[in-house]
């Protein structure tokens, strides 16, 4: 069975959206999936599934946890190959801003349409500029995401279904499944 990284949209944010890793590997063990592993609690598992395409396990998962949870929880997945593509990816771009800056990298469900990706990437202000490569934005914000204008809900407008992950996880998981 092929590996697959899944990475959960917005889950743990606030009382209503909570969805604990035991919990997580527990109900997708108990789904058929096996070699469950998570890490942090931002929902990011990797899993091995019997399914041969990541849309058809991205719109699996969904429906296990919407089953498990009672809320919709989006899902965007990789296979190592691409993971290990996007730290490549965001290992080899040099910032378009100068300066000490933070990195994220947005997932995207579904590879960025050219007029959306054109838009993200004319976004250019002082402290914040967006790259997209695949089916991944790599973001550069000086003062911090909470407050950035090249944000999830903008990604997403314009790109499709997406979550975000600080470099810092992209790494580790590259490092660790892909």
């Amino acid at each position: 069975m092929p590996d697959y990284i899944a990475f959960l949209r917005a889950i743990n944010l606030g009382k209503n959206r909570k969805f604990p890793m035991a919990d997580l590997r527990k109900c997708l063990g108990d789904e058929g999936l096996s070699d469950v592993e998570t890490y942090i609690q931002t929902g990011n598992v990797r899993l091995r599934s019997p399914l041969r395409s990541t849309t058809k396990v991205a719109d699996h998962l969904e429906r296990i946890f919407e089953k498990d949870r009672g809320f919709a929880v989006r899902t965007v997945v990789f296979t190592p190959t691409e993971l290990h593509q996007v730290y490549a990816d965001a290992a080899g771009l040099v910032a378009p801003i100068a300066g000490e800056v933070r990195r994220y990298v947005t997932l995207l469900q579904q590879p960025a349409p050219l007029e959306g990706a054109a838009a993200i990437e004319a976004i250019e202000l002082a402290d914040e500029a967006a790259r997209v490569v695949g089916r991944a934005v790599h973001v550069w914000i000086r003062d911090g995401y909470q407050n950035a204008r090249i944000n999830n809900a903008r990604i997403e407008r314009l790109l499709g279904v997406a979550t975000t992950r600080d470099l810092k996880v992209i790494t580790t998981l590259a490092s660790r499944w892909a």
